[in-house]
């Protein structure tokens, strides 16, 4: 009976004979519930599901009867399911969409930061009139899957927006070149109105990714207080996320319209130290995990610093600071998990067991230089056991003794001078006598 109740229902539907499906739906929707109530739990998640799946058929019907109340409520399923499945998906979307762009006929401009902008395009309208409501169903998600489909669909209707004007935008630019402008260094209304909607964007996929990044700082909690075994976030991950929403500052300081905004300007540089806290504290937390004691003290050190600079420039910015992380927080685990490093270094660096395990042999000094000193090496019955250090090191000798005659440049030595000129004499007589044939 519910399956023939259900197949009728549909065929009324396809007619769109709203009072007859509506009827049939009801009660093939009674039957389901009553089938739910008789069976055990697991039986009874079937027959649920199937009234899952008929409840946005009938507010559907009822919408089209005149009840204006169901509209709401369809709107409420489809944004807390994150987008309907099934046949109804198509219509529901198209209703949304029909209804939006009703209201979007009344809605001409809209105004940012100081400044209204007419809107002109029927994407971006629709897309605006239906922003409020994407943000409160995020708000009231029940889930973190619920809320991430949530903010893929909204980035996804964004980007659409976001194309729309670009393509507006490519004529205005080709205008603007061939004309010159006297106020040449403000936007134009469609270039600001781009500016708005990448702002959106932006704004969005940080809200996306501090979501995530709340549900790994809870997964890591939990991975502290109750380890299973399982496969658990760590601190690294939570690092990416924060270089992520760091990069999307960064283009939100460079958005064109908004350079000379001192206010907006102030208010990033800002949240850009919130985040450089929360992203330096974790990755502090990741050199604890490997026992980099020194490393973590300074970058715990460096947090305190970022969240410091916050609190002091805070001042008439707060407001838009109240969304961000609260850094008074932060301090105080910063000084908690500070304390609780220095201990740890110090039982780390005090622990008997480190000097006797076989891995603390693995020091690289041979066994030479280790005799006083009692391990277990098992690389002693290796093959490639270290006894000595080879080839051996350069060892400094002594210099080899040079002297030096010092003396000779004081000695004084005899004249020869008649010695020579008797040798010169004899030895020129005898010369000439050999010559002439005479001896002596």
């Amino acid at each position: 009976q519910a399956y023939m109740a259900y197949l009728t229902g549909m065929l009324r539907f396809e007619h769109q004979e709203w009072k007859a499906a509506m009827e049939a739906f009801n009660k093939c929707k009674t039957i389901y519930e009553k089938l739910a109530n008789a069976f055990t739990e697991e039986q009874a998640v079937l027959y649920n599901q199937r009234v899952e799946e008929i409840s946005p058929n009938i507010r559907y019907c009822a919408y089209n009867i005149g009840d204006q109340s169901a509209m709401n409520e369809l709107m409420q399923m489809r944004l807390r399911s994150g987008g309907t499945e099934g046949l109804l998906a198509e219509k529901l979307e198209a209703l949304i969409t029909q209804t939006r762009a009703k209201q979007a006929a009344t809605m001409s401009e809209v105004e940012w930061r100081g400044r209204t902008v007419p809107v002109k395009i029927d994407k971006v309208r629709i897309f605006l009139l239906g922003l409020a409501d994407n943000e409160a169903a995020i708000a009231q998600a029940e889930n973190e899957e619920t809320k991430e489909r949530l903010f893929e669909s909204l980035l996804s209707e964004c980007r659409d927006a976001i194309q729309a004007v670009r393509e507006e935008l490519k004529p205005d630019q080709k205008q603007r070149e061939h004309s010159l402008e006297n106020d040449s260094g403000k936007v134009s209304n469609i270039q600001y109105l781009h500016s708005y909607l990448t702002y959106i964007k932006l704004s969005t996929a940080i809200k996306r990714n501090e979501s995530m990044a709340k549900s790994l700082q809870k997964a890591l909690l939990q991975q502290r207080s109750d380890e299973d075994g399982k496969r658990s976030p760590r601190p690294q991950d939570l690092i990416r996320l924060y270089d992520i929403i760091l990069q999307n500052l960064v283009e939100l300081t460079q958005l064109p319209g908004l350079e000379e905004d001192k206010n907006f300007q102030k208010e990033i540089g800002l949240k850009t130290l919130v985040y450089k806290a929360y992203r330096c504290f974790f990755i502090a937390q990741s050199y604890v995990l490997v026992k980099k004691w020194s490393e973590a003290l300074v970058l715990y050190e460096r947090v305190l610093k970022y969240a410091r600079e916050v609190q002091s420039g805070a001042g008439a910015h707060r407001n838009s600071l109240k969304e961000l992380p609260d850094v008074q927080d932060l301090i105080t685990q910063v000084n908690a998990e500070k304390y609780s490093l220095q201990a740890a270094a110090i039982l780390d660096a005090n622990d008997p067991h480190e000097t006797e395990s076989p891995s603390q042999v693995k020091d690289g000094k041979p066994l030479s230089e280790r005799f006083e000193t009692f391990c277990l090496d098992p690389s002693l019955v290796s093959k490639q056991v270290s006894l000595v250090h080879f080839p051996p090191g350069f060892q400094p000798i002594p210099c080899k003794p040079l002297f030096f005659d010092l003396a000779l440049n004081h000695v004084a030595f005899p004249p020869l001078e008649d010695k020579v000129e008797q040798k010169a004499k004899s030895g020129l007589t005898g010369y000439l006598k050999g010559i002439l044939g005479f001896k002596s």
